[in-house]
């Protein structure tokens, strides 16, 4: 049987039964828009998510803590301020490097007023950390290696806390209450968002020094240490020296220091990302495989009623494999059809929801090419028994059947 032969006769056999062919193809079709509809919000979250991360720091920042996968905490003794000067003396491979210490949920107010303290997530630190993390500022100044020598009272909020906490007034040079401790306001950065998170993203910081956040917090313990390196190759080696160099002056502790470049953060998120996009994906594709259950009653329907036509066929030289052919090609065709409209549905439905989610769906042409072959093996898949059975009739007991 030739290929337009085998179209034709296809095509005809589908228009016949137009509603049945829709109703099937509506279970394909839903099978495939959950997919790509997944797929498109997964990829495009995954996306928007590695972008606003890399955002935050250069490509040559590098983290230094614990082994927190051990269940590990940092000490007073685990790093020292002095640890810092030694690391940049020593080490070539490191350009700046910040030691970081943070208090979760600490409340900031504006004095002698009545509104509600805001709770934020304040940061010690030094200036290095402007070299380390994205904080440009939309005024004022950040504090200078003097203000943690001398522990000053002083902090730089971030431009939506700034916001929250002087609404009507410019928070420059203001007075605010850090746990009831006053200190002056510096600096205000620009207020960031995120197509993901939309506006939570960097919100709700505040920076000091870190010698007043200690002194705030009744604390030495420093969390971690941010660093970047003399250039993006450089960052291996840079951890490498700061690991030695704190193992070599820390050599009773008990912790185990550890060491991570903004490129391994990111590898490890999208890696994190894609399983959860695959997983979920998995989870779709059911109603796929439900819809193929589908096209597999149908078409054993369609071999019943068409038996006499079928042997028909037989009697007038077709072969076996010519009705084989004909049953698969209709079942593929089935797929395809629903295919076609479920990469419509999903786009739509994907576009829909990112649209509330605030981040762009992501539909690669790779998707849809998948999408549609995924399609025609399940075509082929749930196609082969009803064609196989077709086949298999005997042409002189298909004549008789009634």
């Amino acid at each position: 049987m030739r290929i337009a032969d085998l179209i034709r006769l296809t095509g005809g056999n589908l228009l016949v039964h137009r509603l049945r062919a829709v109703l099937t193809t509506l279970g394909i079709a839903i099978g495939i828009a959950a997919v790509i509809a997944v797929v498109a919000i997964g990829q495009g979250g995954q996306a928007v998510l590695l972008s606003e991360i890399e955002k935050l720091g250069s490509s040559r920042s590098f983290n230094i803590s614990v082994d927190w996968m051990r269940g590990e905490a940092p000490t007073a003794d685990t790093f020292k301020l002095e640890d810092v000067a030694i690391i940049k003396e020593l080490s070539p491979a490191v350009d700046k490097l910040a030691p970081v210490t943070s208090g979760m949920m600490i409340a900031i107010r504006r004095p002698q007023s009545q509104a509600k303290p805001v709770l934020s997530q304040l940061i010690g630190t030094t200036p290095d950390l402007t070299a380390v993390m994205n904080l440009p500022l939309a005024s004022g100044r950040f504090f200078s290696q003097a203000d943690v020598a001398a522990h000053s009272r002083v902090v730089v909020l971030d431009g939506a806390l700034a916001e929250m906490l002087f609404p009507r007034d410019d928070a420059l040079g203001k007075k605010v209450f850090v746990q009831d401790v006053p200190a002056t306001v510096i600096g205000v950065t620009e207020k960031q968002t995120s197509q993901l998170l939309g506006a939570m993203s960097m919100n709700r910081h505040a920076f000091a020094p870190i010698t007043f956040v200690q002194e705030l917090l009744n604390t030495r313990v420093i969390h971690e240490l941010d660093g970047v390196a003399v250039a993006e190759e450089a960052v291996s080696q840079a951890i490498a020296d700061c690991i030695k160099i704190l193992e070599k002056r820390h050599p009773g502790t008990s912790v185990h220091y550890t060491g991570m470049s903004m490129k391994e953060g990111l590898a490890l998120i999208e890696k994190a990302t894609g399983i959860m996009t695959l997983i979920i994906g998995a989870v779709a594709a059911i109603a796929l495989l439900v819809g193929g259950v589908g096209v597999m009653n149908i078409m054993l329907v369609a071999v019943t009623e068409r038996t006499r036509e079928i042997g028909l066929l037989m009697a007038l030289g077709a072969r076996r494999r010519d009705i084989l052919k004909q049953f698969l090609a209709e079942a593929v065709a089935l797929c395809l059809v629903g295919g076609f409209f479920g990469v419509l549905l999903g786009a739509g439905g994907a576009w829909v929801i990112a649209r509330f989610a605030k981040w762009p769906p992501l539909i690669s042409i790779w998707t849809i090419l998948l999408a549609f072959s995924f399609a025609a093996v399940v075509g082929l898949f749930f196609g082969l028994y009803p064609a196989s059975r077709a086949a298999s009739l005997s042409p002189a007991e298909a004549l008789r059947y009634h």
